[in-house]
């Protein structure tokens, strides 16, 4: 369910590759690309990634269907599940090259997640935002360190619990992404963000980028063991399941009073 090439210049283009899902992160998606982001540290001729997407979304967020049969499960296939994104997004954020996000579609909920694991993102400038699980019932868990390391927390909060969708220009003055462009010029956007890496020593750039995040918001094993259980806290919760059930259903969630 991924794509993972690399050119002549060390430069990894790994995609998700669910197009009819529009990228909805499933199980497989998730060890796929956990797995993969395992091979690209460990290959020194990467120099840099370039996470991507195929069909019309960059990535919708989280398969509902998986969602709500992680629900249905005991409390150990919730926490093995859990884990397992929140391990996806930290291999992701650590991996040493430099991860460039081509965001050529819609990010929802965990499509936002992953652009904010990126050390850069660019987004065509058509492209919708939003952080859309508390109108499932849901909470934006495994993938809220990521995003408050991003965003910070006041611009955070603006979008972190409205479901709020907004568009490309207020993703810039959040920071999920550094720009937005037209689409056709999105490719020379991203090869503008790879090229200067090519000029750089890798091991330079692995340590800063280490060195980059020791500085920054902590994101260790104490807080994304809080992440995991916030999420499976609101698995076991009535409102995930009546919001999951709503959106199967085609209908409004019991508490939706919006015209």
């Amino acid at each position: 369910m991924i794509d993972l090439s690399v050119d002549g210049r060390g430069v990894a283009t790994l995609a998700l590759a669910r197009p009819e899902k529009h990228n909805a992160l499933s199980q497989a998606l998730i060890n796929d690309l956990r797995d993969a982001a395992g091979q690209i540290a460990a290959d020194k001729d990467i120099r840099v990634v370039v996470l991507a997407g195929q069909g019309p979304s960059f990535c919708a967020g989280g398969d509902l269907g998986w969602m709500r049969d992680q629900m249905a499960g005991d409390e150990a296939m919730k926490r093995a599940a859990a884990s397992s994104i929140a391990g996806m997004l930290g291999a992701l954020n650590t991996l040493p090259q430099p991860v460039i996000g081509r965001v050529h579609g819609n990010a929802f909920g965990g499509g936002v997640g992953m652009a904010c694991v990126c050390d850069v993102a660019i987004a065509a400038d058509h492209v919708k935002f939003g952080l859309t699980e508390t109108k499932l019932g849901l909470i934006p868990a495994t993938i809220g360190p990521y995003v408050l390391a991003r965003l910070g927390e006041a611009h955070a909060r603006r979008v972190f619990m409205s479901s709020r969708v907004f568009d490309a220009a207020e993703a810039v003055t959040l920071g999920v992404v550094a720009k937005a462009v037209p689409t056709e010029a999105l490719d020379a956007a991203i090869e503008a963000e790879v090229t200067p890496y090519l000029a750089c020593a890798p091991g330079a750039v692995a340590a800063a980028k280490a060195f980059a995040r020791s500085l920054g918001p902590v994101i260790d094993e104490a807080t994304v063991a809080r992440s995991i259980d916030a999420l499976i806290a609101q698995w076991n919760g009535s409102e995930a399941g009546e919001g999951i059930a709503a959106f199967f259903e085609k209908r409004k969630p019991q508490w939706n009073s919006a015209s």
